[in-house]
């Protein structure tokens, strides 16, 4: 078994995909379109979906936002070099909410960005022998 997708519901669909792939550097994988069930998809990533686990946008027609609630964590990053991930995503029109700094407690060097309907985003310092993901 293995992760396949983590679906977010989002209020601007364009407006997501541009975030995901401008400021975050992932691909538009493939989109689905659903008028009978009111409702698009679109799939984002650093890879193909037969590699890694990716994004699932879902656009719900005439839905322009969506209380997060007090469940919702984030989703995690793995960077070179968060700092400099930071400065990126803010040249970028991004919203960094924690600078760059180590974990409470600990060493290892994070950051929070918001996507543009508010979810939290971790970046994590890691080490990467191949392509970074920003």
């Amino acid at each position: 078994m293995r992760i396949l997708h983590t679906m977010l519901r989002v209020g601007d669909l364009q407006r997501s995909i541009d975030f995901y792939t401008q400021v975050l550097d992932m691909k538009l994988l493939r989109t689905r379109d659903n008028p009978e069930y009111q409702y698009t998809l679109a799939f984002v990533g650093y890879a193909d979906e037969s590699e890694q686990a990716v994004l699932e946008l879902t656009y719900n027609y005439g839905v322009s936002q969506y209380d997060l609630g007090n469940a919702y964590g984030h989703i995690a990053l793995g960077v070179p070099d968060v700092a400099g991930a930071c400065d990126k995503i803010r040249a970028n029109g991004g919203k960094v909410t924690r600078e760059a700094g180590a974990v409470k407690g600990g060493s290892t060097v994070i950051a929070f960005v918001e996507d543009p309907d508010g979810y939290k985003i971790e970046l994590i310092e890691a080490d990467f022998h191949e392509r970074s993901v920003l």
